[in-house]
């Protein structure tokens, strides 16, 4: 089953435009009363789903009287029916003037994140399939994320969220309005809550010679007068090749950190850059947009008042090794980063050994797990504390919670929380490997995050 949804909420419509299209429903009854339709999506560990329809009437809808069984969504399984006052899911229904039509996000056609590399689908996974791999582990090639094969047609792609919605029953509204039935009516806008607040922007950068797409999320209510903590989330190589809001869609590394309840607690500037091919692979030699993506995040150090003392880096599988290559090559540059599902040779990380850094890999995933092993051993070597734990990877938040308060106590400079094998939700459902489960789970866990922005160089 897939996890619970990282968060509820109302956005701007955004992300992307919806094409109308054709009515599928009764011929019989009257035109819809309600002016729009929203499609509202929603990004989970294994991507981007579409898991609502908004149905905006002219008076406030009583949702008392609403029943599962008064809409139906062509090719959607319809689960819960209330009304709301923006077009948002909500966990209870309030008066207002949208009729909220939520659909299940197992439904075959929920998914919109689409990648031939197990990066989504499904139930928050996706089948296996694809090419080579940087730090995975020994499976069939591209069972763990890495990028395609040569000659592969397995680019990336963010389908487009719409749907026809039929009202086959009168609805109430709180003045005493009736609506009646009414033929099927066609979403034309949409709305995905925390993605939809990002800009898209492309550096040049003139040192390289690079452009890189990147999406870049500024703190509400940004103030000139202090200074925030950025985080920069480096993507795996099944991203590569995606629209630009790619990193924003195909789970929560990004978004975790520019939520409401996280920004609430800590306002940063997220960074989310969209590589067009592969940045390192298992040699371990990066390309130049390595060091482009280094100049990227001092040139906005440079135009916003960002507090560089407290940087963080964090990337999962390919970007989780850049992670690792940035701090050895780079130490001074962030201030902790949350490495996820990475590796790298451990006779050039020496420098990670002074570094604060939280470690999640699972301890099924036959590359990364030794080769964060083998760093941890060299930082142990050279005189770093090293917390080290397993979890359960199908843990309840609370659990979670107290294994992130248990490992504090230690207060060492590097955590490495391991998943027990076998334990990550994905991996139960049979819908990922080991590899790419990691990182649906890790930026769920709110205490990483919480313990990486108390960090400060």
């Amino acid at each position: 089953m897939q996890r619970r949804a990282f968060l509820k909420g109302s956005a701007g419509v955004g992300l992307l435009s919806v094409l109308g299209v054709a009515a599928c429903g009764s011929d019989s009854g009257s035109a819809s009363a309600a002016t729009n339709a929203t499609a509202i999506t929603q990004v989970y560990g294994g991507g981007q789903k579409f898991i609502a329809v908004a149905l905006e009437f002219p008076a406030e809808i009583d949702t008392a009287k609403l029943a599962t069984a008064d809409f139906t969504v062509a090719g959607r399984t319809v689960t819960k029916v209330y009304a709301n006052t923006t077009a948002a899911v909500a966990d209870t229904g309030v008066n207002g003037r949208y009729a909220i039509v939520e659909l299940s996000a197992d439904d075959a056609d929920a998914a919109l994140w689409v990648t031939g590399q197990g990066g989504g689908g499904g139930n928050g996974g996706g089948a296996p399939s694809g090419g080579a791999m940087p730090s995975g582990g020994a499976m069939p090639s591209g069972a763990q994320g890495g990028p395609p094969a040569a000659g592969a047609d397995s680019a990336p792609t963010v389908k487009t969220a719409s749907a026809s919605i039929t009202q086959v029953n009168a609805i109430t509204a709180v003045d005493g309005t009736t609506y009646p039935a009414a033929t099927a009516l066609a979403t034309n806008a949409v709305v995905t809550p925390i993605v939809d607040d990002f800009q898209q922007f492309t550096y040049a950068d003139t040192a390289t010679g690079e452009s890189i797409a990147y999406n870049l999320f500024i703190p509400k209510d940004y103030d000139e007068s202090t200074t925030y903590p950025l985080v920069l989330f480096m993507h795996d190589a099944s991203v590569v090749g995606a629209p630009a809001q790619g990193p924003l869609v195909q789970g929560l590394g990004a978004i975790c950190w520019a939520s409401e309840a996280d920004q609430a607690k800590n306002p940063c500037f997220v960074l989310a850059p969209q590589y067009a091919t592969v940045v390192v692979q298992d040699d371990y030699q990066p390309t130049k947009q390595f060091d482009a993506t280094i100049n990227l995040v001092n040139s906005l150090a440079d135009q916003y008042r960002i507090d560089t003392k407290r940087m963080y880096a964090t990337g999962q599988s390919m970007g989780a090794m850049m992670t690792i290559g940035m701090n050895a090559r780079h130490p001074e540059l962030f201030a902790a980063s949350f490495i996820v599902a990475g590796q790298w040779p451990a006779e050039q990380t020496a420098a990670l050994s002074g570094k604060k850094l939280w470690i999640t890999v699972s301890e099924g995933d036959t590359k990364a797990y030794p080769g964060m092993t083998a760093i941890t051993a060299l930082a142990e070597k050279n005189g770093a504390k090293v917390t080290h734990a397993t979890w359960q990877g199908d843990a309840a938040a609370e659990q979670f919670a107290s294994d992130v308060s248990t490992m504090e106590t230690a207060k060492a400079g590097i955590n490495f929380a391991s998943f027990a094998t076998g334990t990550l939700p994905a991996v139960k459902a049979g819908t990922t490997m080991e590899h790419m489960a990691t990182w649906q789970v890790a930026y769920t866990i709110d205490g990483i995050r919480e313990w990486i922005m108390k960090q400060s160089g």
